[in-house]
């Protein structure tokens, strides 16, 4: 298992999509990947399960397309 700490901070979309690119195939040759990443919409687009945590608390989890589409999800992060 590999965990990545906000790998999209401070990087150009461009660079941002190819990032998260390497995350998917890394995760696709069969090594789990624990993304930390406050880019909500990079990170459900590539994730199987996501975990909202507000304030240090988990406040919403479930899979990933589901997360995208809830409505609190959107609001709070904006293109998510």
């Amino acid at each position: 298992m590999i965990m990545l700490d906000e790998p999209s901070t401070g990087l150009a979309p461009l660079v941002v999509n190819q990032v998260m690119e390497a995350i998917v195939a890394v995760n696709e040759s069969g090594t789990p990947v624990l993304l930390i990443e406050q880019n909500a919409r990079a990170a459900l687009k590539v994730a199987h399960r996501g975990y909202v945590i507000e304030s240090g608390r988990v406040t919403l989890t479930g899979p990933a397309a589901e997360l995208r589409a809830d409505p609190r999800v959107v609001e709070a992060y904006p293109g998510a």
